[in-house]
């Protein structure tokens, strides 16, 4: 069964991209998995005309260990070099897939 979602909801100037995930066969680090999960919320973005750099008001990590945290933070900075979005990091029980350390989702405001 399939998640029923769409990637991102555009209403007027606003954006909401639902939580991405960045499992991968290879690389099950959570700066990689951080990495894929931005990179796919990147791809809402662009979809919606914008980046998240550019657009990105407000995120939620969603972690399944805090001792990640500064793994996630490492590859998280590296998506916002400059007025990083506000943000709440929240460590869950478990994520919809298995091995899954990081869930992201994010809201914007489109230039």
């Amino acid at each position: 069964m399939s998640a029923t979602l769409t990637p991102g909801i555009r209403v007027g100037n606003m954006l909401w991209a639902s939580g991405q995930l960045g499992t991968s066969p290879t690389d099950t680090t959570i700066a990689g998995q951080t990495t894929r999960s931005l990179e796919n919320t990147e791809k809402v973005f662009k979809a919606a005309g914008t980046t998240l750099a550019a657009a990105a008001t407000k995120c939620t990590v969603f972690l399944t260990d805090v001792k990640d945290f500064q793994g996630m933070n490492s590859a998280y900075t590296k998506f916002f070099p400059s007025n990083p979005p506000a943000r709440s990091t929240v460590v869950v029980a478990a994520l919809v897939v298995p091995n899954a350390k990081v869930e992201i989702e994010c809201q914007g405001v489109i230039p």
